[in-house]
């Protein structure tokens, strides 16, 4: 939906002519010069960061980084072993170590990371309810919406629908972006101009004898990924605060972190999608994460309080075996080759990530234009587990 990324070199530990990773990025973290002290130009850049952007900046050997995983990690992305990346950032500490653009458009280009950022709409209920605008996440839903009434598929448990449904994927609305036959397909929503109208009049969800019944199902809630639900945290959203969601995000949460207002999509009626395809620079998706990793707190202000951070980032509902999920955000636990890392990511279309592991002091930003590929979450979930996971102290 929106475009891609930068670059710029630095300096590094010898490595053999033999060696495949010669020819990289010459980081001095990384990269050795050649034997005449020229540099080759590289595939991909560090880009100069923008002015004033609010990161502090280090190396990896400052940081106590390992290179030679990030080494290898940089040589797949090269070799085409991990297609598509266009951009993989490091904070450790609370400072930018690690950056790297892959496909030459720059660090101040704003990249579609498609649902990375409906977790945007989670921070933005949060802030509103820290502030008083919403009572909490038990409002209910069609409360927001009187004005599209009348509405199809009436049903008392669609009354009793909370912004905690949302949050959490799971709605009572028949809505699953995975199955191409449901009702409220992502897609089939696309066609129509008004997006909540169509989420509101959706039938409710049946439960046969081979789906279990939320009831049946750990913290009473079944996950179903939906879209369009979170589409309508906008229009709750405009109504609680009074004013547009670009200028709520923009006054709460962007201008406080030094981000310039994103490139917001819109539905056909001109509100802020909060669906997903806000376009934002890596470093500042990077601050997002980093944000939640401080608690809510950025350069000594609280954004979002720590109560939020921690109901947000904890289990609300079950994916799969390996995933949870919290107020729009994904809990893993990851292996590396030498211990299990625990996080909550923000995750997108084409394997886009914004990781937060809050044991190791560390946020990552991957970012991909692999949209619609098979596999490619497995794979950008191979470059933190084999890469840079270990890198980390």
């Amino acid at each position: 939906m929106f475009p891609a990324e930068t670059g710029a070199p630095t300096r590094a530990r010898y490595l053999p002519d033999t060696d495949p990773r010669r020819g990289l990025l010459p980081d001095p973290d990384l990269h050795p010069p050649t034997l005449g002290g020229a540099v080759p130009t590289p595939p991909m850049s560090s880009g100069d960061p923008p002015p004033g952007d609010g990161w502090a900046r280090s190396t990896p050997r400052e940081s106590g980084l390992s290179p030679g995983p990030l080494l290898d990690m940089e040589a797949e992305i090269r070799s085409g072993r991990c297609p598509g990346i266009t951009s993989v950032l490091i904070a450790f500490g609370g400072e930018l170590v690690y950056e790297r653009y892959y496909d030459g458009s720059g660090a101040d280009a704003r990249r579609n990371t498609r649902s990375a950022t409906k977790t945007i709409a989670g921070v933005l209920v949060g802030i509103a309810i820290d502030r008083g605008l919403l009572s909490g996440v038990n409002e209910r839903v069609l409360s927001f919406f009187a004005e599209k009434g009348p509405l199809r598929n009436p049903d008392p448990r669609k009354d009793a629908m909370t912004v905690e449904d949302l949050l959490t994927m799971s709605s009572i609305l028949e809505c699953d972006d995975t199955n191409r036959f449901s009702r409220g397909n992502e897609e089939r929503m696309y066609l129509v101009e008004d997006w909540m109208k169509f989420a509101l009049d959706l039938p409710v969800r049946g439960f046969p004898s081979w789906i279990p019944a939320p009831k049946e199902c750990p913290y009473g809630r079944n996950f179903s990924y939906c879209t369009a639900g979170v589409g309508l945290l906008a229009g709750i959203l405009v109504k609680a605060t009074g004013v547009s969601v670009q200028a709520f995000a923009d006054e709460a949460l962007f201008q406080p972190l030094h981000i310039s207002s994103g490139s917001w999509p819109v539905n056909p009626l001109g509100v802020a999608f909060t669906g997903g395809g806000l376009a934002l620079t890596s470093a500042d998706l990077l601050k997002l994460g980093q944000l939640y990793a401080q608690g809510g707190a950025w350069k000594g202000r609280q954004l979002v309080s720590e109560n939020w951070v921690r109901e947000s980032t904890r289990p609300h509902a079950r994916v799969d075996e390996r995933t949870e999920y919290g107020y729009l955000w994904w809990l893993r636990t990851f292996e590396t080759s030498k211990r299990r890392v625990g996080g909550f990511l923000m995750q997108g279309n084409g394997g886009n990530k914004v990781a937060v592991f809050p044991g190791l002091g560390s946020v990552v930003a991957i970012t991909s234009t692999n949209f619609g590929v098979p596999g490619m979450h497995e794979a950008t979930d191979r470059m933190l587990s084999e890469h840079i996971l270990p890198s980390l102290p």
